[in-house]
């Protein structure tokens, strides 16, 4: 079954073996076809209904502004490892001397500090009465029901509050 629909930053979204997928351009990166047409030159293959805010865009009922703003707190909350580790960490101990990355010149920890300190200073801006459900949706990955029931909230509620934070949260990031 293929399902077609057309979203502001996506291409067309099909749904295969439960999945929602859709094809979506890497930014920045467009090559000219023979007939001067700009297409792009790579895309990825995103799983929309990977997160609950993915499966919110995907039914129309968060925008894109909105999902864009929980996307980047999800983003803090990962580059900060704030998430809880289950195993020992097999990663790379950091070379020490002519460290060639990213333009920030920043060492890891000091990328995870600074991912902490937005992290902090974005739930910090939502306040205590969205930060619960924006924590427990976008960072923890539960799924609305579950959030409204472990908050103790009515049915349906969880949705209004987390969209108000969101708009809180794109504000705070200053999107468009």
């Amino acid at each position: 079954m293929v399902v077609m629909a057309k979203a502001e930053g996506f291409g067309a979204v099909r749904q295969v073996a439960g999945r929602l997928l859709t094809e979506r351009a890497i930014e920045g990166e467009t090559v000219a076809r023979a007939n001067r047409s700009a297409r792009p030159a790579r895309s990825v293959t995103v799983n929309l209904a990977e997160s609950p805010l993915g499966w919110l865009l995907a039914r129309g009922l968060i925008d894109e502004r909105q999902f864009e703003a929980g996307e980047k707190l999800r983003a803090d909350w990962e580059r900060a490892n704030l998430a809880p580790s289950i195993t020992m960490r097999w990663d790379a101990a950091p070379r020490s001397g002519g460290y060639r990355g990213r333009d920030d010149h920043l060492e890891p920890t000091e990328r995870q500090a600074a991912a902490r300190q937005r992290f902090d200073a974005a739930i910090t801006a939502l306040g205590r009465d969205l930060n619960d459900i924006a924590w427990r949706v976008i960072c923890s990955g539960e799924a609305m029901p579950v959030a409204e029931k472990a908050l103790g909230w009515p049915v349906r509620s969880g949705r209004l509050v987390l969209r108000m934070a969101l708009d809180r949260l794109a504000d705070f990031y200053r999107l468009p």
